[in-house]
């Protein structure tokens, strides 16, 4: 591991897009919302999965020349297609339409149809706090966690992003349904280190704290156990009734992911100076409670993002070499 100025990442993603058929502004948006990821200590859907995502364009599965489109509207909620176009754009777009709803209305949603993988979900939660907004966000995917007493992948792993902005640094949840995401195991998996507690089942049924024998099970472990895979049931419902799109079983039927849906909702504060007062009183009692281990701190999801972004900026990224190595001969 080493590490590497954002600038130089963000150069080099820009440049790969460009050559893959992106427009020059395409591929820089694209470029610094992956490189943005990598900066604030998400490797996962960073520079660790660009090789991935050049992989689905050159697969076909990504329109780099697709925009997303208005599909229909009912009341506060409207109907976007993205058009298979790049996940990360349609994302971004869809959030800040969600934002535009709300600023009008109080609230806004935008349900998105036929779309590629968001990389991190946390990115369109971050973009709601910094303009003001509480954000809440969610999608599905291919089949990779069973069901509450099943074996066989029938949820998708369906990431739930909820926002709040804080003039003192925002407080944003990124969460999994399972209590490793599939790109935090292959992480553990590329450093051989063991998993701090166990995230699924090996072949045999039994819990595991060894990533490869996670992965080649397919059995991750849900979040609270039956409430995980409730919850990742639900979410897959939602998106899927509001999107008129595709569910997990339709995502599931092709060989590759593709043709995701996800949901986008804001809204809008009513008294900024009311709710800051209140979130520093929520987390102050939060931070409170005396720590188990001596010496470490309680935090609020969010908090250890800013630190991780801050240091990254100053010192550079850090990269995996290999990887690295691969986007160089790209």
């Amino acid at each position: 591991m080493h590490r590497i100025p954002f600038d130089t990442i963000k150069a080099r993603f820009t440049g790969i897009l460009t050559k893959n058929g992106f427009s020059a502004e395409k591929a820089e948006h694209c470029a610094r919302i992956f490189a943005e990821n990598s900066l604030d200590g998400v490797y996962t859907h960073g520079l660790n999965r660009f090789p991935t995502f050049v992989s689905t364009i050159r697969d076909g599965l990504v329109d780099c020349d697709a925009e997303p489109v208005l599909d229909g509207n009912n009341g506060l909620i409207e109907q976007w297609d993205g058009k298979r176009g790049p996940g990360v754009l349609n994302a971004e777009i869809c959030m800040n339409r969600a934002m535009s709803l709300a600023r009008e209305h109080g609230i806004g949603c935008v349900a998105l149809k036929n779309t590629n993988h968001w990389m991190r979900g946390g990115s369109y939660g971050w973009q709601a706090a910094e303009a003001g907004f509480i954000g809440i966000c969610f999608t599905n995917t291919i089949a990779n966690l069973p069901p509450w007493g099943g074996i066989d992948p029938r949820l998708g792993n369906n990431p739930l992003v909820i926002a709040v902005p804080r003039p003192g640094g925002h407080v944003v949840l990124d969460m999994a349904m399972s209590q490793f995401s599939f790109g935090k195991l292959m992480q553990y998996q590329s450093a051989g280190e063991e998993l701090p507690v166990p995230g699924g089942y090996d072949q045999h049924g039994n819990l595991s704290t060894n990533a490869p024998d996670v992965i080649s099970a397919r059995r991750l472990l849900p979040i609270g156990f039956w409430k995980g895979s409730g919850l990742a049931l639900m979410l897959d419902l939602l998106v899927t009734i509001l999107s008129k799109g595709q569910s997990t079983k339709d995502i599931s039927a092709k060989d590759k992911e593709t043709g995701l849906s996800q949901v986008f909702i804001c809204i809008r504060q009513d008294n900024p100076e009311l709710n800051a007062r209140l979130i520093e009183q929520i987390l102050d009692y939060t931070k409170s409670s005396r720590p188990q281990d001596p010496g470490k701190a309680i935090t609020y999801p969010g908090e250890n993002t800013l630190r991780t972004r801050i240091r990254n900026m100053k010192e550079g990224i850090l990269v995996d070499e290999g990887i690295w190595n691969e986007v160089l001969g790209m």
